[in-house]
């Protein structure tokens, strides 16, 4: 888990760094920066979507085998 913390961070700032680097006019790097954060937003919201089922299979699967 710390791993996948410290791969986070450093994509991010990583990706901060080529963003603030990078000689663009500022209405293209907004709106890239918009497209970047929306679609890192989107693979939480379907990484969380698909945990939860994981989670809420195994929650079954245990109550099944408590017979309730």
């Amino acid at each position: 888990m710390r791993f996948v913390a410290g791969f986070l961070i450093g994509l991010v700032l990583g990706a901060v760094a080529v963003l603030l680097t990078t000689p663009r006019s500022g209405a293209d790097l907004q709106s890239q920066a918009k497209v970047w954060v929306d679609d890192i937003l989107n693979e939480g919201r379907k990484a969380a979507v698909q945990r939860r089922a994981e989670l809420e299979a195994r929650v079954a699967d245990l109550q099944a085998g408590l017979g309730t």
